[in-house]
């Protein structure tokens, strides 16, 4: 009972901060999403975790060391199990780019699973100030259950995935969606699948003048104000010409809204055609494409396949869905 009141009373405290959780698998996208979660975690009140996922008892061949020993050598980040040098790296970029220091204090965390002798292993560098940068290895019976999972322990503001090929980093089948469709369907909290992120090239937020868009404008402003990228721009397609003067209205709007948040709108416009497609080009020249869902859950976002859904599928952007 006391244990779960001490979960309940970190996760209130989590709420004050803005966690964002960035999954690396070891692909260049998913280390061009951590720049990202860089940028917009400058603040004290600020935490990045850096998640792999390892199925189950999957790298367990420790040369005839004893499972003891290779766990200490684990939590001291010195063997090379699945996961760890790609975490490394993600750390050793941080550093880097001045986002961490290794004189941070540290606190190393282990927690034993069933079924896998090593277990979820983690590392805290927290800075003086409160900033905090995690490294998490964590095990689960599949990809896409252990990043969700891992948002149960959060809360996360923003989970962020690289895109290696259609949906998402990791191997997928036939009989497998691939992780970041899956993440980005059942997630609680806002998605972005980086493709080919590149700086300065800016957000593009489009809007359909729902009250549910104009809502998502308003975080994505928050959310995009939190980075030095303090210009962006802002769009929405009408299907036939009749309809493009409100959408000329909805784009009013949404750069009210912008600009109240101290953002600058660099382009406001409209364009008529099929929507998906319409965004998909509209956004060649941007980095980021910012939409909002559907608001349904789970399997109906999917089943409904919601413009925003279409648009990840299938941009050779980035796509961030505000929720």
């Amino acid at each position: 009972m006391a244990g779960d009141v001490d979960q309940e009373a970190i996760r209130e405290r989590r709420k004050k901060r803005f966690r964002t959780l960035v999954c690396i698998d070891g692909s260049e996208d998913s280390y061009r999403g951590l720049e990202y979660a860089a940028a917009i975690s400058g603040a004290p009140d600020s935490a990045i975790i850096l998640l792999y996922v390892r199925p189950i008892d999957q790298g367990m061949r420790t040369g005839g060391l004893q499972v003891r020993v290779a766990r200490e050598n684990m939590l001291s980040w010195g063997l090379e199990l699945p996961g760890i040098k790609y975490l490394n790296r993600g750390r050793d970029l941080l550093v880097e780019h001045g986002d961490m220091a290794l004189s941070w204090d540290q606190k190393i965390t282990h927690t034993d699973v069933v079924g896998d002798p090593l277990g979820d292993n983690k590392v805290e560098y927290r800075q003086t100030e409160g900033k905090t940068i995690v490294l998490k290895l964590k095990t689960a019976p599949n990809i896409a259950t252990g990043i969700l999972d891992q948002y149960e322990l959060g809360p996360y503001n923003l989970i962020i995935l690289g895109a290696s090929g259609r949906w998402g980093g990791w191997a997928k089948s036939l009989l497998d969606p691939a992780v970041a469709e899956k993440v980005a369907i059942h997630a609680p909290c806002s998605v972005m699948v980086t493709r080919h992120l590149e700086r300065g090239h800016g957000h593009l937020i489009c809007t359909d003048g729902s009250d549910r868009a104009l809502e998502m404008v308003q975080k994505a402003a928050v959310l995009i104000h939190r980075t030095e990228a303090k210009r962006v721009s802002v769009m929405s397609v009408a299907v036939d010409v009749e309809s493009e003067s409100d959408a000329k209205r909805y784009v009013e709007e949404a750069a009210k809204i912008l600009e109240e948040n101290d953002l600058v709108v660099r382009e406001a416009f409209t364009r008529v055609g099929s929507p998906v497609e319409t965004i998909i080009e509209a956004a060649n020249d941007y980095s980021i494409i910012v939409m909002g869902d559907t608001g349904k859950t789970g399997l109906k976002r999917y089943f409904m396949g919601s413009v925003a859904f279409k648009v990840m599928e299938y941009a050779e952007r980035s796509v961030m869905i505000i929720r």
